[in-house]
């Protein structure tokens, strides 16, 4: 459906000249009904100031679920069985002390090594995409450069030398024959025969 505004609309008054016939005094001025709400243009919105970015910290932290394996509940290290159990409190209390120790000493470690640990990646990665840039990629793009230079020298070295050599090396090995008999095959158990 197309939207029209109010701006390509034209107020057309009808008179209806029956009703003056008719009654012949005032004529009733009532107002025009509005326009159905398709047709009717919103009022315009007053401009608003742009919205400065607060930062925020990440929902997800791991988007990609690389460390899915070191979600560790309670329940994965610690269980109690129906018939021994413990007192109610003992229970709710080591839970607890599991979960405040294991979530405060990662927060102190992290504390700690995070930023660190962060550079040293960061320097790392920095280095492996200096050299990836600078030095492994160019390297291959000479060699695929120079390849086919290399390629027909060494075909035609191949061809010139190495194929002729083996020709004839194999022309002279053609004549040689190698025929075995049962006279010149000798058991182990024949060593006394064999050096008569």
């Amino acid at each position: 459906m197309m939207m029209v505004s109010d701006d390509c609309l034209v107020e057309c008054k009808i008179d209806d000249d029956s009703d003056e016939d008719d009654g012949g005094g005032e004529q009733m001025s009532t107002p025009p009904p509005p326009p159905p709400p398709e047709f009717a243009s919103k009022p315009p919105t007053p401009p608003t100031a742009p919205a400065t970015p607060t930062p925020t910290c990440p929902v997800n932290r791991d988007p990609y679920g690389i460390n899915k394996h070191l979600q560790v509940e309670v329940s994965d290290v610690l269980a109690e069985p129906a018939a021994p159990r413990s007192i109610d409190k003992v229970w709710l209390y080591s839970v607890t002390g599991f979960e405040k120790t294991r979530s405060w000493t990662y927060r102190g470690l992290t504390l700690l090594l995070a930023v660190p640990f962060a550079l040293l990646c960061g320097v790392f990665l920095a280095i492996l995409a200096c050299l990836h840039v600078w030095f492994v990629v160019p390297c291959i793009q000479l060699s695929n450069t120079f390849l086919p230079c290399l390629r027909s020298l060494c075909v035609c070295s191949v061809n010139m030398f190495i194929s002729p050599f083996c020709a004839s090396l194999a022309l002279c090995c053609s004549q040689i024959a190698i025929s075995l008999s049962n006279k010149d095959w000798h058991p182990t158990g024949d060593k006394e025969a064999a050096r008569v």
